[in-house]
């Protein structure tokens, strides 16, 4: 249950008299944010702000810290999601969290149900140029699909066999936003950004020799794009990416939305 229809719910059954303003302040207590231990504040109003909720950076995190850091937040949460799990943490978190499933290539985990219905509209195309962007370009695409957005992949098509991407063309056209993820010199988003009638959003990574500069090479390269219509995140930033692509789409609904009330 989302916030917001929680949030409902409860000024529904002050309204309807089932429950006292005093009950209800003590549930709204921790409805805002909420502590847990002396570690974390989990915040329960994101959705209710921005349309998708905290997601927890799992690096730098203990397996203690990310177990109870979930279990609070799947009371309030359909799907919970923690990124940067490598998987000798998994293998701790694994007995400390029922049901909690793990996506390797992704380093992610996550308290998800047994299907994750497609709620939100839109095709998130993901390409790669090579199969060494895979964990980056895996950790979009699983964030995406865990946002309720559908999914299309198309993996190792970068410039050095440019016939790959080319015999793949449907996948640029049938999608509503693409993320393109590529390291070495960066040069694939530019030449997708050509192709496509979409947002472009270009994601280096910190795959490359000595000259690429962990990624930086790549990220001036896709900087400098003298295509249009291309943005771009941060090095190896899958998961920024993948929410960008989400409030693109999410505000291209809400204008259909407002267009069809007008």
């Amino acid at each position: 249950m989302t916030d917001e229809k929680n949030l409902r719910s409860l000024l529904d059954a002050v309204a309807d008299g089932k429950m006292t303003p005093d009950i209800a302040l003590s549930e709204l207590k921790h409805f805002a944010y909420e502590p847990v231990g002396e570690f974390a504040k989990i915040d329960h109003h994101r959705a209710l702000r921005t349309g998708f909720p905290e997601v927890i950076w799992g690096q730098g995190k203990t397996p203690e810290q990310i177990a109870q850091i979930m279990q609070v937040m799947r009371q309030r949460n359909s799907v919970v999601m923690a990124t940067r799990i490598e998987p000798q943490v998994y293998s701790q978190l694994q007995p400390k969290v029922r049901g909690l499933q793990y996506y390797e290539m992704a380093r992610i985990c996550a308290l998800v149900p047994s299907e994750i219905p497609l709620r939100q509209t839109g095709i998130i195309g993901i390409l790669t140029a090579g199969t060494a962007d895979l964990p980056v370009a895996e950790e979009a695409a699983i964030t995406a699909e865990l946002c309720g957005f559908e999914v299309q992949r198309l993996w190792d098509v970068g410039v050095a066999g440019i016939h790959r991407l080319l015999n793949n063309r449907h996948v640029i056209t049938s999608a509503s936003v693409l993320i393109v993820v590529a390291g070495m010199e960066g040069a694939l988003p530019s030449v997708v950004a050509g192709l496509a009638d979409c947002p472009v959003i270009a994601v280096p990574t910190s795959v490359g020799y000595g000259a690429s500069f962990g990624g930086l090479a790549p990220l001036l390269t896709m900087l400098n794009s003298c295509a249009v219509g291309v943005g771009v995140v941060n090095i190896d930033n899958g998961f920024g990416a993948a929410m960008l692509a989400g409030q693109i789409l999410r505000t291209a609904a809400k204008l259909r939305m407002a267009s069809f009330d007008t």
